[in-house]
């Protein structure tokens, strides 16, 4: 006898049949379920329809139906429910995926920093979530912590998500597309310094340096110092490997493809500057791996420079704001020209003329200024008045080589 609606409300536990294999089993709880027993290539099986509390029996019927014609046609319902059934990735799987797409496309090697910035602040609080469940509470609750403290890397990370978020869409782990104008509403407005990175005053400098010599090593105050006695940018310490360097010469061949202007750029490396590295060269993991780096492999965090400098109560100062002491002690307490200090900071030349006939890259000079700048670090540091004049802190001023 075929079910109807009021059979269907009351039947008792058991399997109740509508006829060709369509079943309501009803348990003892009370749940019930819609069931088709069918037999293919000589094997019956039992296919869920679903809830009957959910699905009519009219539902039930046709759906029974679909899935007969689905046999006869000689397809597996089963294993194309499983084709249709989308899997939904963590945050952290997806925003790989991402990142793997995308890489291909990037010519320069700093945008490692890309994943390298979501493994530092992202995925420890969102990386196992899945990444159709990241709403703007989320992107919140992962900005607050540096959202003024490292206003530049929080906004690229904000970008990352969104860009994260829009390739879940894409590849159907998303409904829909994702809206993150939002999130800076749930945030402190960050205030405009005008573009400039704050600098410690290059007199503080030694006293710094000397505190970082003094601590226990570890990765990171390496980084720090080794950035400050070359005056160079954090990230192309973060990625500096083996092969760029020279210990013998005393040279660090930076590739284009890792600077900002583009073009390769030689740093002449001090004294201490090689030191450092021939320390480190003792500790390596690899002979082509990353310099500074636990494993050679995964570079050190765009924060781990910084929090150096907060865990010692520094705060406000940048670890970019250091070439602009170098530059302030360049102009202050030595006569090298100032193209030399811009040389030495890899600063293009604004004048397109002057860059055209200038072909001149002061290397020598360079190495003077670049030994005269790690003597003034390593001075044990004392206070000055500061109308004073150089004193054994710092240096007197030097005669350009001619």
């Amino acid at each position: 006898m075929s079910l109807t609606a009021l059979r269907v409300k009351n039947a008792k536990p058991g399997r109740h049949t509508d006829g060709r294999g369509l079943c309501l089993l009803v348990k003892d709880s009370g749940a019930r379920t819609w069931v088709l027993r069918m037999q293919r290539q000589g094997t019956r099986r039992d296919y869920g329809l679903g809830s009957a509390l959910e699905v009519s029996l009219a539902e039930a019927r046709d759906a029974a139906a679909a899935l007969r014609r689905q046999v006869r046609e000689g397809i597996d319902p089963v294993a194309e429910r499983r084709k249709s059934r989308k899997v939904v990735p963590s945050f952290e799987t997806a925003a790989r995926a991402c990142y793997d797409a995308m890489k291909e496309g990037w010519k320069n090697h700093r945008h490692a920093s890309w994943i390298s910035s979501l493994e530092n602040h992202v995925f420890p609080l969102i990386g196992t979530k899945p990444v159709n469940e990241v709403d703007s509470a989320c992107v919140v609750e992962v900005l607050s912590p540096i959202w003024l403290d490292i206003a530049d890397t929080a906004r690229r990370i904000l970008q990352r998500i969104g860009a994260v978020l829009d390739f879940a869409h894409i590849k159907g782990w998303r409904k829909e597309e994702t809206s993150l104008r939002s999130v800076r509403k749930g945030l402190p407005r960050q205030v405009d310094k005008g573009g400039h990175l704050e600098a410690m005053p290059y007199a503080e400098v030694p006293a710094l340096m000397a505190k970082l010599a003094a601590a226990s090593p570890t990765t990171g105050r390496d980084a720090l110092r080794f950035t400050i006695y070359n005056a160079v940018r954090s990230n192309e310490t973060r990625f500096a490997v083996w092969p760029e360097f020279d210990l013998d010469k005393g040279i660090w061949t930076i590739p284009g493809e890792r600077m900002k202007a583009g073009e390769t750029h030689v740093v002449p490396l001090s004294s201490p500057a090689v030191a450092l590295l021939r320390k480190r060269w003792k500790e390596r993991e690899s002979d082509t791996g990353l310099v500074f780096s636990a494993d050679g492999e995964k570079p050190i965090s765009d924060m781990t420079m910084t929090k150096l400098l907060r865990d010692d109560g520094i705060k406000g100062v940048t670890v970019h704001g250091f070439r602009s002491a170098f530059t302030d002690w360049s102009s202050e307490r030595t006569r090298f020209p100032k193209e030399v200090a811009d040389k030495a900071l890899a600063h293009k030349l604004p004048n397109k003329v002057e860059a055209a006939y200038r072909r001149t890259d002061f290397f020598e000079k360079r190495r003077n200024l670049m030994a005269r700048w790690a003597e003034y670090l390593d001075r044990v540091p004392t206070k000055v008045s500061k109308d004073a004049g150089p004193t054994a802190s710092e240096p007197m001023p030097l005669r350009a080589a001619a």
